[in-house]
């Protein structure tokens, strides 16, 4: 970790200095650099990887609960469950590696993103009003989370908030599908009939952790902005649900916080994907669900403090009981 945080401060100096445009069109011909609601070009810097240099992922194919063979009972899957079709469990451990999976469910196209850098894990709805689109990873960053990019106009989409702010498709929101990450053990528990991805035919170390006790630093990788308020320390997971977190201490300690319209529960279980070197044998941060009045599934993200300030700084911190 140490050799990552002394190279991440040659990137981030030598990202000051070239963040312009004209550094990245030979990379990014298609990519109209006119359109964009980015405010000063510094905001955007190389996060070492180029254009695809992380593979994202389309098409995967899957096998049942009951022929799952690699993965540990506390291991972190991302868990997506529409109507009609058997739950689909992506594991962290894949993601780790490729960070987006383009996927059809049900006929719904759909974008499961994780973003390790900011522990945020979220699932998009891949249609918009400009057709269906397929996402790739950028390589560049801002405020430490990953920047998308579609592959039919290759605008830039910030993933944390799920909105385009390069090119043509700038100011265009996705749509969030509701999503959670949870351990294996939860999820096959409860889906014995689910399904899971399979491993990618790519040459990774999977169920290894590339950012060993990164979730225990003071400081987020490639982040040079505001530190959040209330003496909450920048690593520290959050539950956000719209412009409103809840401190996943605070959360665990209650056991079940309902505000607001909303019911977070907390439950022991799953791994820190960000801790150990063996992703499945990360310390404990618990499963956490998120639903409204109804019992119904809310959208959500359970991400680190630094980057929920950064993207929402004008948002409500749920520090106690409101």
């Amino acid at each position: 970790m140490r050799l990552i945080l002394f190279f991440a401060a040659i990137c981030l100096s030598a990202g000051q200095a070239i963040a312009s445009p004209d550094f990245w069109v030979h990379e990014w011909p298609n990519t109209d650099f006119e359109k964009t609601t980015v405010e000063s070009w510094v905001e955007i810097l190389s996060g070492g990887p180029a254009k695809d240099g992380i593979p994202a992922l389309s098409d995967p194919t899957f096998h049942t609960v009951a022929e799952e063979a690699a993965l540990t009972d506390r291991e972190p899957v991302i868990t997506v469950e529409i109507a009609g079709q058997s739950p689909r469990a992506y594991p962290i451990r894949y993601l780790t590696w490729h960070e987006i999976v383009n996927d059809t469910v049900g006929g719904i196209p759909v974008a499961v993103t994780f973003c390790p850098l900011c522990n945020s894990g979220i699932t998009f709805d891949r249609r918009t009003a400009s057709g269906t689109l397929t996402f790739g990873v950028s390589g560049k960053l801002r405020n430490s989370d990953m920047i998308m990019f579609d592959r039919e106009t290759e605008s830039w989409w910030q993933q944390a908030i799920g909105t385009a702010i390069v090119g043509d498709l700038t100011g265009a929101e996705l749509d969030t599908l509701p999503s959670w990450m949870e351990s294996w053990d939860a999820f096959r528990t409860r889906n014995p009939d689910g399904l899971v991805m399979d491993m990618p035919a790519f040459n990774r170390n999977y169920g290894a952790n590339p950012y060993v006790k990164y979730d225990s630093l003071h400081r987020p990788f490639l982040y040079s902005g505001e530190l959040p308020p209330h003496d909450i320390p920048a690593l520290a997971r959050v539950v956000r649900v719209g412009d409103r977190a809840w401190p996943l201490t605070r959360v665990a300690k209650e056991g079940a916080v309902t505000e607001n319209g909303v019911t977070l529960t907390w439950a022991a279980g799953q791994a820190s994907a960000l801790d150990t070197d063996q992703i499945g044998q990360g310390k404990d941060v618990g499963n956490v669900r998120v639903r409204d009045a109804a019992g119904n599934n809310l959208a959500h993200d359970v991400m680190f403090a630094f980057a929920f300030h950064a993207f929402w700084p004008k948002g409500q911190w749920m520090i106690t009981p409101d």
